[in-house]
């Protein structure tokens, strides 16, 4: 038997959600390219899959769009996005629907401790975390926001989502109104039926950075803003026991449980946490040869952003939403 390696991280199955039954059931299109095509023929089958899709924003993004005023507290703004399960909310005009910004779950977290939002809090509310949550949400705001018009393509949307790292985008009229939004889950749901031609092995992200299970949610949200990532595996002694994401740390705060933690009303006593408190441990997971489509279908199902994928118990990659943008654009 080979022995494993000690520096790689492990995976419990047990604790995790088993989805080998996703793998093959999937009616394979006769068509379509075999998980054997090589990497520079795949994304062109998923092209023109991509071009076909009928529809410009007016048809394909989500109406039903609640933005907030720039004046709307930021623990108003937070609470909205908990309540609605939303990792982001533009931000328009009250009166003229106009957009004036955008607030995400990372703006949020970047507020809370992980990067220069946090200023707020340190240099004007003195690290008074009640004082700074009733602060106007336009302080942490997003001011340039990339948007598109109800002309735009499916194609255009992936294009600029990829330019701009983002991973949603307000639709707007001709008077620069906010009528829509289109985001990777909106792309994710109109293509899941049309990418079963490869494994994800070949599109999934292979640097994977976890953080030890006793990091405290203050230091979580740091590694988030300094390294980008909007989720965090989490280990201990080697082994994968959960996954932490920014709407998590959103939550944390939403939900009230931060100020249970709070004695003299700095924000330090709230974020002091382990992580471990915060982190879905039902970790739903993939094998590297699972098709995109029934990963794509997976993470539909189950409502999560992302799958961490394990083979023979060694986490060896991840797969986001954004991965599969990248395998059209």
């Amino acid at each position: 038997m080979t022995k494993k390696r000690t520096d790689m991280v492990t995976a419990d199955r047990s604790k995790f959600q088993n989805n080998m039954e996703y793998q093959g059931n999937h009616k394979k299109d006769p068509g379509m390219i075999s998980s054997t095509s090589t990497m520079d023929v795949a994304p062109v089958e998923f092209k023109a899959k991509a071009a076909e899709k009928k529809g410009d924003m007016s048809v394909v993004a989500k109406k039903d769009v609640i933005t907030l005023p720039p004046t709307t507290t930021i623990m108003g703004a937070i609470k909205t996005m908990t309540s609605k399960g939303f990792r982001r909310v533009p931000i328009a005009d009250a009166g003229t629907k106009r957009l004036e910004g955008i607030i995400t779950s990372m703006d949020i977290v970047n507020f809370l401790g992980g990067g220069s939002k946090n200023l707020l809090v340190e240099k004007y509310y003195k690290g008074n975390l009640l004082a700074a949550i009733n602060a106007e949400v336009s302080e942490i705001m997003q001011r340039d926001v990339a948007f598109l018009t109800s002309k735009a393509s499916i194609s255009d949307a992936v294009e600029m989502m990829i330019q701009r790292n983002t991973g949603g985008l307000p639709v707007v009229d001709e008077d620069n109104r906010v009528c829509a939004i289109f985001t990777e889950r909106d792309f994710l749901n109109l293509m899941a039926d049309t990418i079963d031609y490869d494994s994800i092995r070949n599109y999934m992200s292979t640097k994977v950075k976890t953080v030890p299970f006793d990091t405290t949610i203050e230091e979580a949200a740091k590694i988030m803003v300094s390294r980008g990532f909007r989720r965090l595996p989490i280990a201990k002694d080697g082994i994968l026991i959960g996954i932490v994401t920014a709407s998590n740390i959103m939550n944390f705060l939403g939900s009230g449980k931060a100020f249970e933690k709070i004695v003299t009303g700095n924000f330090h006593e709230a974020f002091s946490e382990p992580i471990t408190s915060l982190i879905n441990k039902d970790v739903v997971w993939a094998s590297p040869e699972m098709d995109l489509g029934d990963a794509a279908r997976l993470m539909i199902e189950k409502k999560v952003g992302s799958l961490p994928v394990i083979d023979n118990d060694v986490l060896c990659g991840i797969i986001t939403e954004r991965d599969f943008l990248r395998a059209v654009y």
